[in-house]
């Protein structure tokens, strides 16, 4: 199968992606075999960061295999979409967490080119910029890299955030995301760094140990309604963030990070840009994973106190800056 399918859930009713070419994904291949270095089949060429379509994608900018159907249960349609891979650097030994700020800041600049051109295509609702970090997460290449994916449909997990914010905003008359952070910001049992325009911290409800959320201070629903400065303070908190997570337990911590902006068509004035770090880890030698519960149910259980792990978070910040490495 060349093209991408979505098959609707009936019951759930939610798009679900089938991508054949997912399977040929390379696996770790060993360092001097690494597509994305280099001299690699990927970037031929010296970079200081690059963008490309992935040539393994879960949604394709053509679906002319797929003919469109439903019935009284069923409905499939072309899975018409861009998936692109964002190398971060040249090193592949690099990281989020070891890359310098400037570096990161050109990065953001990036991030928010491609959510401006890939929204500009008709056929795309939403654009999902995210990292997964580490072999636990599913990393299938070492190489420091992120990935976008430009949907045909406003995935549910937005969709819900969406509507909670629009729900809220009615009977209350204020932003739920604003609201949360006045609540982080009064309590401080959970705030990990702030800085002039961004606050990092351990939500109340998290459901994966370490799970991080970045709110922007000011309300706003997109990186292209950032200001330069706002978004070069954006770059400093992610790699602050990244930082205390490596030093947490002196290794390179495994975490999925993820962006939630509004939808790239229509209006949603309720809607609040944020970032969410999840991580399996749950001590430095245990592993949280999803199971059954998780799976089965949709219902997380987290075995780690949100407030606890706020305290080894700011505990690795404070580490890092004794010792000159803030």
């Amino acid at each position: 199968m060349s093209s991408s399918e979505l098959r609707w859930h009936p019951f759930l009713k939610e798009w679900v992606i089938v991508a054949g070419k997912v399977q040929e994904r390379p696996v770790l291949p060993a360092r001097k075999a690494c597509p994305l270095c280099y001299g690699g089949v990927e970037v031929p060429n010296p970079f200081d960061i690059a963008v490309f379509e992935n040539r393994y994608p879960s949604l394709t900018k053509e679906t002319p295999d797929i003919v469109p159907w439903e019935d009284e249960i069923y409905k499939l349609e072309g899975g018409k979409g861009i998936c692109e891979v964002v190398l971060y650097t040249m090193d592949h030994d690099s990281s989020m967490s070891r890359m310098p700020l400037e570096q990161i800041e050109k990065l953001v600049l990036v991030w928010e080119d491609r959510y401006k051109d890939l929204g500009s295509h008709d056929f795309i609702k939403y654009v999902f910029i995210f990292e997964n970090r580490g072999e636990i997460i599913g990393v299938s290449l070492h190489h420091p890299h992120g990935q976008i994916y430009a949907f045909p449909f406003i995935p549910p997990i937005i969709e819900k955030e969406i509507n909670a914010s629009s729900e809220f905003y009615e009977e209350k008359q204020k932003c739920l995301f604003c609201s949360i952070l006045d609540t982080e910001l009064s309590e401080q049992k959970r705030i990990i760094y702030e800085n002039k325009y961004f606050v990092a911290f351990i939500p109340f409800y998290g459901r994966y140990p370490f799970e991080l959320h970045i709110y922007s201070k000011r309300h706003l629903g997109s990186l292209p309604e950032m200001t330069y400065a706002e978004k070069m303070y954006l770059a400093e908190i992610i790699q602050k963030i990244t930082k205390a997570y490596d030093n947490v337990y002196g290794f390179n911590f495994s975490y999925m990070m993820v962006f939630h902006q509004k939808p790239v068509k229509g209006e949603y004035p309720h809607y609040h840009f944020h970032i969410e770090f999840y991580s399996l880890h749950r001590d430095k030698d245990k592993i949280k994973y999803l199971a059954s519960v998780e799976s089965g149910t949709g219902t997380f259980i987290n075995p780690l106190p949100p407030e606890e792990s706020a305290e080894l978070l700011r505990e690795s910040l404070r580490g890092l800056e004794n010792e000159g490495k803030y």
